[in-house]
């Protein structure tokens, strides 16, 4: 409870949640709003928006309703930056955790192989994995995951630095504890918040990342996603520019949302990470 009231006393966080709130109920009453297929042909090609009451942000090139695939988009990017988010921060907690807790010859081999991950973008990797490994829902998933592990894990890592050695850790060794169970029951629980809070950062570059992916062609065209909207009104930019400026303005808020959540959880954390830094 107290961390929600300190939660509560940033607008700009109160607003981050209402947009989030916003996003995830449009997601979820999209099959009531809209039950055909949203990648259908709903009416004559390059509406305006308002220019038919029944397609109140108009159509695309090829004729379908832009205020579907919106909301059908909503759940594809909620989706992907939740279970890519979620595959990078367990990637990220394991290996910077092993690498804090044990040191030495453990924390060279792990990072060595977090600066290999990190030598290309993430966007560059992305693109070889998707290449490699094709561009359907589930493998742009957990390919932006695996390629936005490295962050997490670094910070996953300076947390157990700075915890390994407390006072609580050498109690559980005294009393004879497994490293196993003294790696996740007893540092992971005090090294989570700033894990928690970056984790939004995460999710919103992930939404980012499928987003520039469909933008190229990249990702999965049997969706119907913000990304491959935006795509799909390059061809028709200069004149009917609402086709792509509409998913974009749906994407600028939802990243947006998430940050200021993000933002707010940071706030409201920082008295339980000082209280964590403090010896």
């Amino acid at each position: 409870m107290n961390l929600f009231r300190r939660y509560l006393r940033n607008p700009a966080s109160i607003l981050g949640l209402a947009l989030l709130a916003a996003v995830v109920v449009i997601a979820l009453v999209a099959p009531l709003v809209f039950p055909k297929d949203p990648l259908s042909l709903a009416g004559r090609p390059l509406q305006w928006p308002f220019q038919n009451p029944r397609y109140w942000l108009g159509t695309d090139a090829s004729g379908r309703d832009i205020a579907a695939q919106i909301f059908y988009g909503a759940r594809v990017s909620l989706l992907i930056g939740l279970v890519a988010t979620l595959i990078s921060i367990a990637i990220g907690i394991v290996v910077g955790a092993l690498a804090g807790y044990y040191g030495g010859l453990v924390d060279d081999a792990l990072m060595r192989v977090t600066e290999a991950f990190q030598t290309l973008p993430n966007f560059l990797l992305l693109l070889v994995l998707v290449a490699v490994f094709g561009s359907d829902i589930t493998t742009v998933t957990v390919a932006i995951g695996l390629v936005s592990w490295p962050a997490p894990a670094r910070l996953t890592r300076a947390e157990f630095l700075t915890l390994r050695n407390r006072e609580f850790v050498q109690a559980c060794r005294v009393l004879g504890m497994g490293d196993p169970q003294i790696i996740f029951r007893e540092i992971l629980p005090n090294a989570l918040p700033p894990v928690i809070v970056y984790a939004s950062v995460v999710m919103a570059i992930a939404i980012l990342l499928e987003s520039a992916l469909a933008f190229l062609s990249l990702s999965d065209p049997n969706i119907a996603s913000w990304g491959n909207l935006i795509g799909a009104g390059r061809g028709v930019l200069r004149t009917q520019w609402y086709v792509s400026a509409i998913p974009g303005v749906a994407i600028l808020l939802t990243v947006l949302a998430v940050s200021l959540v993000g933002q707010g959880l940071n706030d409201a954390l920082n008295t339980r990470l000082r209280r964590t830094a403090t010896p």
